[in-house]
């Protein structure tokens, strides 16, 4: 099958939903199902994305472990310019800054794979209900800016208790919209959120492996 073959087999347009309260309930439902309150109480977690990148979030002070390769980041969410390369064999400015960027760009990615249902209601999010082709209901979510790729948007697809099974994405990183990735795997972590760790896309695996969520008293 060639790419273009490939594109027009599976390329969707973004649907069209309706904005406001019952766009706005709906996500409260996923919200309630996954015990976000709890999640916001959340002090740390931790987890390995593919086994490659390796994350400690001290989540009530705002700074992230970033590991991966040879190289260790300490990134401060809050004020940025705090941010650090831990462990590095250069003493390259440049090069410093360039590692600090790339820790930033997979946090932003890796930890959207574990807590996007968490993420429905943030700055700049915009949210709409979709009829989809089954007569059930999914949540369309557009992030106008924020993250590493602004402008993206996910079609939530959920259980009959507003438990995620999947979404549908348009991205800017993928030339085809509406590939969909599932959501499974989910776990009552320490601190009483749920997170999920099964993902799959096109096939392929997306591990989610290490995962804890837990607080300071646990």
């Amino acid at each position: 099958m060639t790419i273009a073959t490939l594109y027009f087999s599976l390329n969707e347009k973004i649907p069209e939903g309706e904005s406001g309260q019952k766009a706005d309930d709906f996500a409260l439902n996923i919200q309630n199902a996954v015990k976000h309150d709890l999640y916001l109480n959340t002090d740390y977690l931790q987890w390995s994305f593919r086994n490659k990148h390796h994350y400690f979030w001290n989540k009530r002070q705002g700074f992230v472990q970033v590991r991966w390769d040879n190289h260790e980041v300490q990134l401060d969410l809050d004020k940025p310019n705090k941010s650090f390369v831990k462990s590095d064999n250069t003493s390259s400015a440049e090069k410093k800054q360039e590692l600090l960027e790339i820790a930033l760009a997979y946090f932003n990615n890796d930890s959207f794979w574990v807590v996007a249902p968490h993420k429905l209601f943030d700055k700049g999010v915009s949210r709409q209900l979709v009829t989809l082709e089954d007569n059930t209901k999914g949540l369309l979510v557009s992030y106008a800016h924020g993250g590493t790729t602004p402008g993206d948007s996910y079609l939530w697809k959920v259980d009959k208790n507003y438990i995620p099974t999947s979404y549908q994405m348009w991205v800017s990183i993928i030339p085809i919209g509406g590939i969909e990735a599932t959501w499974k795997g989910w776990t009552t972590t320490e601190s009483g959120a749920l997170l999920s760790q099964k993902h799959r896309l096109l096939g392929f695996e997306i591990p989610i492996s290490n995962l804890r969520a837990w607080n300071e008293n646990n």
